[in-house]
């Protein structure tokens, strides 16, 4: 039986990690570095790190801060944030990332995907998507969650695991950071569509929730969140042992 992953989310804006509700309202919430070494210890099995304004003000990620993160950290990192280009794959592998997160970049040039993956390998693309109910359907959203791109999600998922993005990450516009539970519903439709591992993220507000999801959904791959973790809500090892201990397969330390 595969492990189920548990991977706190770090938001960085302006060199610090944010939390918002619904992708607005941010807040600051403490320094990615810091933030980064506590879940390493933690038991987290993997991190991302998202720059979460990189891709609407047109400029690169941060890697003086990635750099210093992947430093101090010991678990797979997932880094995405103005990833436009292969260079900008190939500039932040060279600043400790494992793998890259594309999202608008992607969307903006699918070729990319299957470009990086090519050079890099499918597993070291992940396809970021930020996704929201628009008329009854699942529509795509880009500039972090901003813009409606009128892409139905589910075929554009589809698409880019075809173009050779090796992991999905889903994000949930409407239940991010209202604490009510995974879009079961939405995440569903997705495993249904791809054979690559997903994430799903937006809307864990308790632990009940991540059992909820595996249970509901046992080819989910991995659960992923900012709050409950950064504000000290739900705690990873306590987390893991309510998996465990409801029969779901996870790493203890």
């Amino acid at each position: 039986m595969i492990t189920k992953r548990i991977i706190p989310c770090l938001d960085v804006k302006n060199g610090r990690v944010v939390k918002g509700v619904n992708f607005q309202g941010v807040s600051d919430v403490s320094s990615p570095v810091e933030l980064a070494e506590y879940y390493s210890r933690a038991g987290a099995d993997e991190l991302v790190f998202y720059d979460i304004t990189a891709s609407v003000e047109g400029r690169s990620l941060f890697c003086d801060i990635l750099r210093e993160t992947a430093s101090k950290v010991y678990i797979p990192l997932t880094v995405g944030g103005g990833i436009n280009t292969i260079e900008d794959f190939d500039r932040v592998l060279k600043c400790g990332a494992d793998k890259v997160s594309v999202n608008s970049g992607a969307i903006r040039n699918p070729n990319l995907i299957e470009e990086a993956a090519k050079i890099y390998g499918d597993q070291c693309v992940v396809l970021s998507c930020d996704i929201k109910r628009v008329d009854g359907g699942f529509r795509l959203f880009a500039k972090g969650g901003r813009v409606d791109t009128g892409i139905e999600a589910i075929q554009w998922i589809k698409d880019g695991v075809a173009r050779g993005a090796g992991e999905i990450v889903v994000n949930s516009i409407d239940t991010d950071g209202v604490k009510k539970g995974f879009d079961l519903e939405m995440l569903q439709q997705v495993i249904d569509a791809v054979n690559v591992p997903v994430i799903a993220s937006g809307g864990a507000g308790s632990a009940q929730d991540f059992v909820t999801l595996f249970k509901e959904i046992p080819e989910m791959d991995a659960g992923l969140a900012a709050s409950i973790f950064h504000f000290g809500e739900v705690k990873i090892n306590e987390l893991k042992k309510i998996m465990a201990d409801n029969g779901i397969n996870v790493r203890l330390n």
